[in-house]
């Protein structure tokens, strides 16, 4: 198995500060909902499609771990680790059977899967139906 790579210190950066203004602007919109329409809309699409890469990104990452835990067989692997203290090994088995089992990616796709839907539809409202 070829291990994945970890993201280059920028790439990673450049995820994290969309997730941040992304949840920033998310935020923001309260405020900005008697401002000019075009303020709130572009405030919201920025927001929206910040939300969209930095999942995209979330996903990928959880796709990998769950990948190299489980080609790499590494679960099976955390009793015969003598070196680890018992509590080691139940820390360790906590967390790859978590990593595994969590429902994290499927908070990823509704979070996607909503976030196009709603482009699509806001869109759909600002251009076609205008």
């Amino acid at each position: 198995m070829e291990l994945p790579t970890l993201h280059r210190s920028a790439t990673r950066a450049f995820f994290f500060w969309t997730g941040i203004v992304a949840t920033i602007l998310y935020r923001a919109i309260i405020f900005f909902t008697s401002a000019n329409p075009v303020v709130l809309r572009v405030i919201w699409y920025v927001g929206t499609v910040g939300f969209v890469i930095y999942f995209l990104h979330r996903y990928d990452i959880a796709k990998r771990r769950s990948r190299v835990i489980k080609e790499l067989k590494l679960a099976e692997k955390i009793p015969q680790l003598k070196e680890l203290s018992d509590t080691d090994r139940a820390g360790l088995d906590y967390l790859f059977a978590t990593l595994q089992s969590s429902r994290e990616k499927w908070n990823y796709y509704v979070i996607f899967a909503s976030s196009i839907v709603a482009l699509v539809a806001g869109l759909w409202m600002d251009i076609v139906k205008k």
